[in-house]
């Protein structure tokens, strides 16, 4: 094993390069070899020395690189040939991350290990868009659901949360969007204000903004793929352009 092997989580944020920690960036500076992910921003690429080696082991929806466990396998390898790699992972390595079962796989062969925390796209994107997760009188918790299980059926929390007052932000849910919007209808809450956000603090950004009873279509009239977050609750009535857009529709309803 090389003496200076050592494996370093590090979340990457949501998106915009400016977004990853200090620390994390410290950590990316000392790295031989960098993990990366589909949503982590390439740019981040630039932080690694330049003898690191950089490889590519995103995975997007049906569509995988590598399995988890060949990444597994790759990062204690080339930890214990190559020294300190650093696996960039979008957003916050513990939060759909998979980053708990990186670091038990990499226990197995006692590589010293270290985690960066990242700012998961779960809360950066609500606030970059001036949405709060959490408002006074209005919502006290919110959740993080994801949009499908490994059996690819809607997560049963979300049957849960739709008949709370919590706000709801659902990963990974963009192709189950009607289904989500179904099951809030049929507790009652097709007025709740939603939002599908796409690309999350990056340029390229798009965001769709409806209630439960017309999002699907709004979502196609905005063209919003993947990668999207979708937020759910009476908070996304406080986002500048829901306001607007209700405003109008009372003048129109005057």
């Amino acid at each position: 094993m090389n003496g200076h092997s050592k494996i370093t989580l590090v979340g990457a944020g949501p998106g915009d390069t400016d977004l990853i920690s200090l620390k994390g960036l410290k950590a990316l500076a000392t790295a031989d070899v960098v993990l990366y992910d589909a949503l982590v921003n390439e740019e981040l690429l630039d932080y690694a020395p330049e003898h690191a080696l950089r490889i590519f082991v995103g995975k997007r929806a049906r569509h995988h690189t590598f399995s988890q466990l060949e990444i597994n396998q790759m990062m204690v390898e080339l930890a214990q040939t190559n020294g300190h790699v650093v696996r960039l992972k979008g957003g916050d390595p513990f939060v759909f991350g998979r980053g708990g079962e990186e670091l038990d796989y990499a226990a197995q062969y006692n590589i010293p290990t270290a985690v960066v925390p990242g700012i998961s796209s779960a809360v950066a994107l609500a606030g970059l868009q001036g949405v709060p997760l959490t408002y006074r009188g209005i919502s006290e918790s919110f959740w993080v659901i994801t949009g499908a299980t490994t059996a690819g059926l809607v997560s049963k929390d979300i049957h849960v949360a739709a008949r709370t007052d919590a706000t709801v932000v659902v990963l990974m849910g963009l192709n189950k969007l009607p289904e989500i919007a179904r099951i809030y209808q049929e507790a009652g809450r097709g007025g709740l204000p939603i939002a599908v956000i796409q690309n999350g603090s990056l340029p390229e950004e798009k965001t769709a903004l409806a209630t439960m009873d017309n999002i699907v279509d709004e979502a196609e009239a905005q063209q919003i793929g993947a990668p999207a977050v979708i937020i759910i609750g009476e908070v996304v009535a406080k986002h500048v352009h829901f306001r607007l857009k209700r405003d109008q529709r009372d003048a129109i309803a005057v």
